[in-house]
């Protein structure tokens, strides 16, 4: 466990360039065209590459007060997308009404695996990773304030 704790911006960071790789392939490659939300997720999640890259390479622990949020927020529009996907009232309170519309589904493995549902637990691993990340932190002012005293 000491060495998740330790190397937890690392893990966060692989987490979100292997989704922002994936999510460019399909769009890039596989020419399937993202909905609105897909693009709300894409503005959460692309940063995050950039951002815990330089973290972990720094070893900058301070990311977590934006990073944090940042994973909550691209988290809570992909369960909403999920939502929109997979309860069929939600699709008409869906803000997607030019363009690709937010309940299609390019990829639906065995009936529940789609690109949000993907996004979402790529969002949840990097806010587990910064969250555990954060305790290590604290253990780490706890350590410094018992050898001050």
């Amino acid at each position: 466990m000491n060495v998740i704790r330790r190397y937890a911006i690392y893990f966060a960071w692989i987490v979100s360039l292997v989704a922002t790789s994936g999510s460019l392939y399909m769009s890039e490659i596989l020419l399937w065209e993202p909905c609105r939300l897909c693009w709300y997720q894409r503005i959460f999640m692309y940063p995050l590459v950039l951002i815990l890259g330089i973290a972990a390479y720094r070893n900058d622990r301070s990311v977590l007060r934006y990073g944090l949020p940042m994973a909550i927020i691209g988290g809570s529009i992909s369960i909403y997308h999920y939502l929109v996907q997979k309860v069929p009232g939600m699709a008409e309170a869906a803000p997607c009404r030019v363009g690709i519309p937010c309940d299609s589904d390019y990829l639906d493995l065995y009936g529940w695996i789609t690109i949000p549902l993907l996004a979402l637990v790529a969002f949840i691993l990097i806010t587990v990773m910064l969250w555990t990340a954060r305790t290590e932190v604290e253990e780490a002012v706890e350590e410094e304030a018992s050898f001050g005293a």
